[in-house]
């Protein structure tokens, strides 16, 4: 069972009404930043529940934006994400959706980047400010954004996990925790490494180079100042 700190009742230091619907959305603009894995030129929100009913008087647009412009819950520029998004040419798009069986407090973000590539994460916030993410491009996921993670993308084969695990261990990586997603054995999956140390460029690149590993993506904690 968790253990429940202070921070998860009173939440985190912010700017906006609500931990959920304002520091939870920053936090999960900036994650789903990182791994979109460079600056986004436009974004659009599709918003489930909660999310798509309240999003303008909690101020959960203006977090979302401001997330995705790289910007921390407490920060005071916030209040501004929008504007500053616009001055950037940063287009963005909020659009009411179901989403499905996840939690009220979802949001599937559909972005492309400077480099036009694109990316889709879709997460939750879960009281707090705490997050979810629960799928990237349209794989299902589970992490938390609270350590240092390596996203894997590769084909479900033998050897391949320990492949990566084998590298870690040789770095004197601690993993706090670990999982598996696949749609179908021996196509694509993915591995999801929470992480108490943090990785560096060398480690990510001999990973790259295991056979049968087709993307790695690091991220590092949704904490303030980091």
């Amino acid at each position: 069972m968790k253990e429940i700190g202070v921070f998860d009742i009173l939440g985190p230091i912010m700017i906006g009404p609500s931990s959920s619907h304002t520091a939870g959305a920053a936090r999960l603009g900036k994650i789903a930043r990182s791994i979109a894995g460079g600056d986004v030129s436009e974004v659009t929100f599709l918003l489930h529940g909660s999310f798509a009913k309240t999003y303008k008087g909690h101020g959960t647009d203006i977090a979302l934006v401001a997330g995705i412009l790289g910007m921390e819950p407490s920060d005071e520029k916030l209040r501004y994400s929008m504007e500053i998004a616009k001055e950037k040419g940063v287009k963005f798009l909020f659009k009411e959706a179901e989403l499905g069986d996840v939690h009220p407090n979802t949001v599937k973000f559909i972005m492309k980047t400077i480099d036009d590539k694109y990316c889709e994460v879709m997460g939750s916030s879960i009281g707090g400010g705490n997050i979810q993410i629960v799928e990237v491009n349209n794989n299902k996921v589970d992490f938390t954004g609270m350590y240092e993670t390596l996203i894997i993308a590769h084909k479900d084969a033998p050897g391949v996990i320990n492949g990566v695990t084998s590298i870690l261990y040789s770095e004197n990586i601690n993993v706090a925790f670990m999982r598996v997603f696949r749609q179908q054995k021996g196509h694509e999956a993915i591995m999801i490494f929470e992480m108490d140390n943090k990785v560096n460029n060398i480690l990510i690149e001999k990973i790259k180079e295991i056979e049968l590993v087709h993307n790695v993506i690091s991220i590092s904690p949704a904490k303030e100042g980091e």
